[in-house]
């Protein structure tokens, strides 16, 4: 089903009394289970998202977040937030070696914790040359949004490995 509103003011995003997203377009009869997507997570991420039904299908295409009414603005950005886990390093404590596989203690917006990096090319640049994603040998991508803000030891370490 594919189905478009008139407007997106005719758009109800909620979460239901078992904690599910649910959608609803226009008439259209509730879509229980629902989650939100982003087309484009780093280049664009607040362009291009999708409501997603259970069965994979778009239910309806957003173009700009920033063009939605503001309580579906807010019911969006919670969907995303508990799909998308993406901590940002903000220090580097120490690196066990400087070859890979590599263990490292670093400073989190989340907390501190260790990740492993197995090759150096879990160290991906992004357009910009100043963020970085480093992929954990668990799969966990962690993103350092500005590589020139880290302190001086941090910059140290991370060079090491560019």
């Amino acid at each position: 089903m594919n189905a478009t509103p008139q407007s997106q003011t005719d758009v109800d995003l909620r979460r239901d009394a078992l904690g599910q997203w649910v959608c609803r377009l226009g008439d259209a009869p509730e879509q229980v289970g629902v989650q939100v997507v982003r087309a484009f997570p780093l280049s664009a991420p607040e362009e291009a998202l999708s409501i997603v039904g259970t069965d994979g299908h778009e239910l309806l295409h957003i173009s700009r977040l920033a063009d939605q009414p503001p309580a579906l603005q807010q019911a969006l950005r919670e969907a995303l937030a508990e799909r998308e886990f993406m901590p940002v390093i903000e220090r580097i404590r120490s690196v066990s070696t400087f070859a890979t596989p590599s263990t490292w203690l670093v400073d989190t917006n989340r907390g501190t914790t260790e990740l492993v990096l197995k090759v150096e090319e879990d160290i991906r640049r992004l357009p910009g040359a100043r963020r970085l994603l480093v992929t954990s040998a668990h799969g966990v991508v962690f993103e350092i949004t500005d590589r020139n803000r880290l302190d001086r030891a941090s910059r140290r370490l991370l060079e090491r490995f560019l």
